[in-house]
């Protein structure tokens, strides 16, 4: 059984998303200033940047530089829908097979998709392609693409309004986010991975909206798959 270990980055992303989801964190509170995050969660500064950029592009937080009441890093939003239905077993998933919960995502996801195409003209995916213009839009690094790569998938649970599905989709996050990225690091050209992906993900999307319930799912399929036999993940 793998376990992942989470990076600096990642720990800082987690305490922030969790005092936003326990309340502790609000809309228009500002963050500490890096200096007092790094010190008291034991990580770098340059850790908490990072996590802080990928917070941004989540559309959580809006940093400012300067002085004054505007400066910093500033709270613009709360985590939605699943995001907080399983934070317990976000961190226990981490010991899942790599193969299980590759077979259970090609099940949850593949119903999620075929469901959204069915309903194609009642479903809300804004907050799905927010996080593919913002993916596409401007330079990652491998750790922000991942973090925003589970997020879609996430986002697209959400949006199917299937709580219980949700909920298991959040909670598997970490360990799919983590899968991932070990993957990610044994590729020889993350480059031409990153825009297959980015691809695949506006395949699926553009079938969904279309209403092509087979071509997503198979989309989906598709794109779970293959991004783990190319890092072999499922070998061991």
């Amino acid at each position: 059984m793998t376990e992942i270990t989470p990076r600096a980055w990642q720990v800082v992303l987690d305490s922030v998303e969790l005092d936003l989801l326990e309340g502790r964190l609000s809309p228009g509170d500002h963050l500490p200033p890096e200096r007092t995050l790094a010190a008291d969660l034991g990580v770098g500064r340059s850790s908490v940047r990072e996590a802080l950029r990928v917070l941004e592009v989540l559309g959580l937080i809006r940093t400012a530089v300067g002085s004054g009441p505007s400066a910093g890093a500033i709270i613009v939003a709360r985590p939605g829908g699943g995001m907080s239905a399983l934070m317990r077993l976000q961190v226990a998933a981490q010991g899942f097979d790599v193969a299980d919960v590759v077979k259970t995502r090609l099940v949850l996801e593949g119903s999620i998709v075929t469901e959204l195409a069915q309903a194609c003209a009642t479903v809300d995916l804004a907050a799905s392609a927010q996080i593919l213009t913002a993916m596409e839009s401007q330079p990652l690094t491998q750790a922000e693409f991942l973090a925003l790569d589970a997020q879609f998938h996430l986002s697209l649970a959400e949006a199917s309004g299937n709580q219980v599905i949700t909920a298991t989709m959040a909670g598997l996050r970490s360990a799919i986010e983590g899968y991932a990225r070990a993957g990610a690091a044994g590729l020889t050209n993350w480059p031409a991975t990153s825009a297959r992906l980015m691809r695949e993900h506006r395949g699926i999307l553009t079938a969904i909206l279309a209403g092509q319930a087979d071509a997503a799912h198979l989309a989906v399929h598709a794109h779970i798959s293959g991004y783990y036999a190319e890092t072999h993940l499922t070998s061991d």
